[in-house]
């Protein structure tokens, strides 16, 4: 007898998942992205305007409250394992409600330290929380679209939060200003309450897996949960101890450092070693974001039924190849160098559409669901320990050699090849070891691009 087989949506072919019960978890995400995109280019300019603190001074207050949060991640790892991704999602938008509203009253640096810590607190409370959001949205075989989606939703509202800012400058003083302020803030109440208002039903799969009903349990409050953890619950030793987790940490912190490409160097590379207009670098940051924009749904859509490993060498093959392009511009005639740019960062961008989810995917994939929060910060934490030493060490390497950085940064995405390598291989092990005992783990399932 023949079988009908459905044809997929529109929607399916171009990376986009089946939203359906699942809109108050994206108009959040929304919410938190424009926040973000507002918040980052807007906050020097505001406490310029509406306070008598020096600039110098300003952003000394900015640097010190984001060190001072620098262990949020590891604090909010627990509260995801007691108290769920969701719950504790929606109360990182809460204290970023707080620090919002706090801006208000800041007209001193200590005031301006405290409200920055709060509102930097919140965000990486929320970012912590939000693979784990994923995880309850996205069937096990649907992940890497679903983180795909979420990152070009990301992006895109984090530009336009950007391009609100930019106007925002041209408001002037004092009331415009203020008024933004307490905008935003409004609007991140909205998103958490939406968190914690949104009930993920249990995932539609072509099959019931156990980890999709053990998300769903998971999801509910402590003393609701139906049925008790798989496993003991464990500290941030057992995470330590995982050695195929910190290999993916390290493959992650060398994505890291190529993302900060466009965050530290792309300008001052641009402008003082390659003698280019400011206007480039300009136009190139526009690239990547249209890039990432249009392709990252349909990129992920595509990597979904691949090796996720594989998928990550080669996105760093892609970025050790541009970041080999920007070094041999530094020797070429400005007719060429213009072109290399732009080839430069669409292979650049390219790479990055491809890494980041499939890394999310082997992330939560390769975290045991009962302390996921634990694991989910850690690998966190690669990202704002990177964000923190990255800067300092690209502008070293710059002032030694003003091809020095881009030499690195291809070294350092090559070293993703041995360390991805050495997780595959650990992973076949410990599955030849378990055959026939336990089945197909997610991890390996994911390792080997096998459905769910």
């Amino acid at each position: 007898m023949a079988t009908t087989v459905e044809p997929e949506s529109i929607g399916r072919k171009l990376g986009i998942p089946r939203l359906k019960g699942h809109g108050k978890f994206v108009s959040a995400s929304l919410i938190d992205s424009l926040g973000t995109g507002l918040i980052l280019a807007f906050t020097v300019v505001y406490f310029a305007r509406t306070t008598p603190v020096s600039l110098a001074a300003i952003g000394a207050a900015m640097t010190l409250a984001r060190l001072l949060a620098l262990p949020t991640s590891m604090i909010v790892g627990p509260l995801i394992d007691r108290f769920t991704a969701r719950r504790t999602a929606a109360w990182g938008n809460l204290v970023s409600v707080l620090g919002y509203l706090g801006f208000l009253l800041a007209h001193s640096v200590w005031q301006i330290v405290i409200v920055v810590f709060l509102v930097q607190v919140g965000h990486t409370t929320y970012w912590t929380s939000s693979s784990g959001l994923v995880v309850l949205a996205a069937p096990e075989d649907r992940r890497t679209t679903w983180f795909g989606f979420m990152t070009a939703l990301r992006n895109t509202a984090m530009g336009v939060g950007g391009a609100l800012a930019a106007f925002a400058f041209t408001l002037g003083e004092g009331t415009a200003l203020h008024a933004i302020v307490i905008g935003n803030a409004a609007s991140y109440v909205l998103a958490a309450t939406l968190l914690y208002t949104w009930r993920p039903a249990p995932q539609e799969t072509s099959h019931e897996t156990p980890q999709a009903t053990a998300d769903v349990i998971l999801d509910a409050a402590p003393e609701e949960r139906t049925a008790p953890p798989e496993q003991p619950r464990a500290g941030y030793g057992t995470v330590l101890r995982d050695v195929s987790y910190t290999l993916l940490i390290g493959v992650n912190a060398t994505m890291v450092f190529a993302q900060m490409l466009i965050k530290v160097l792309l300008a001052i590379y641009i402008v003082d070693a390659l003698e280019m207009p400011a206007w480039t670098a300009g136009t190139l940051i526009v690239v990547n974001a249209i890039q990432v924009s249009l392709t990252q749904t349909l990129v992920a859509r595509k990597a979904e039924s691949s090796r996720m490993t594989r998928a990550v060498m080669l996105a760093a093959v892609l970025n050790a190849a541009a970041f080999v392009l920007f070094a041999l511009l530094y020797v070429t005639p400005d007719a060429v160098t213009y072109v290399g740019l732009f080839l430069a960062m669409v292979v650049f961008t390219l790479g990055e559409v491809i890494a980041f989810p499939a890394l999310d995917t082997l992330s939560v994939s390769m975290a045991p669901s009962t302390i996921r929060g634990r694991y989910l910060a850690t690998y966190q934490l690669s990202w704002t320990v990177g964000e923190v030493v990255a800067p300092g060490l690209l502008t070293f390497l710059l002032a030694r050699g003003e091809v020095l950085p881009m030499v690195f940064l291809a070294s350092l995405s090559l070293l993703a090849i041995p360390l991805l390598l050495a997780l595959e291989k650990r992973v076949r092990t410990k599955t030849s070891e378990t055959a026939g005992t336990t089945g197909t783990s997610d991890e390996t399932k994911t390792m080997t691009g096998e459905s769910a």
